[in-house]
């Protein structure tokens, strides 16, 4: 790369990123249903049409942020998982509860980010598959918890109904073929309380109800990982 290349692909990140922060200001002030690309180009400056450059049209750029976005919550909890892994290990319901806690803390510091994620659809928005391998971190962090937790026989499986049996063994084929149906079942079912629990939170839900809200959320947190089955091991 040449120097002058350089410089034009340090500009074009650089112009990306102020795109990106001023769509985050337009959520946070208006919402995503009225995110414009040119009110965006409007505050940054910029005529429309250099814009559609850098993001063709508003759908585009909406992904854009919701790629961020759910990047930004797996990596928050990837990375308490690999503090407890070293300050705990062996301790799954420790990892469990760290990265839990994580996907809360972020979600409380980005609200408006967490709602263009787990919030209300966007009218007239549909999310392409670029969107499903960071939507997925989380939940593919808690399925590897829960695998490291069942290989250390850190698992403690409760029964299910035979009515359940047939989507439980669906469940198991699609996201852990190695892993026992009930334990796919309790894994969904703790994914889903999980965001029940910080949308809660972060869409007031919890106002006038919940006050102690860390300890709340940490023994709920902790509760979902002992219903998933996970025991402590060390």
């Amino acid at each position: 790369m040449t120097p002058v290349q350089g410089a034009r692909a340090r500009a074009r990140i650089e112009i990306t990123a102020a795109i990106k922060d001023e769509a985050r200001r337009q959520l946070a002030a208006e919402g995503a249903a009225k995110l414009s690309l040119r009110a965006v180009a409007r505050e940054l400056g910029m005529v429309s049409s250099a814009l559609y450059r850098y993001f063709p049209s508003r759908d585009e750029l909406l992904t854009a942020l919701i790629i961020d976005a759910y990047d930004a919550v797996g990596a928050a909890a990837e990375q308490a998982h690999a503090t407890a892994l070293t300050a705990a290990p062996g301790d799954h319901l420790a990892h469990w509860t760290a990265a839990c806690r994580a996907v809360r803390t972020w979600a409380v510091a980005h609200p408006h980010e967490y709602a263009l994620i787990y919030g209300s659809p966007v009218p007239g928005y549909t999310a392409p598959e670029d969107t499903i391998g960071p939507a997925s971190r989380v939940g593919l962090l808690l399925v590897g918890i829960a695998r490291a937790a069942y290989q250390d026989k850190g698992i403690a499986l409760l029964p299910l109904p035979d009515v359940l049996a047939p989507e439980a063994r669906r469940l198991a084929e699609d996201m852990a073929p190695d892993l026992p149906p009930p334990l796919a079942v309790a894994l969904v079912s703790a994914w889903a309380q999980l965001f029940g629990l910080v949308s809660f939170e972060v869409f007031g839900q919890f106002n006038n109800v919940v006050q102690a809200r860390d300890t709340f959320f940490a023994a709920a947190a902790e509760r979902l990982g002992r219903e998933t089955g996970l025991l402590r091991t060390c």
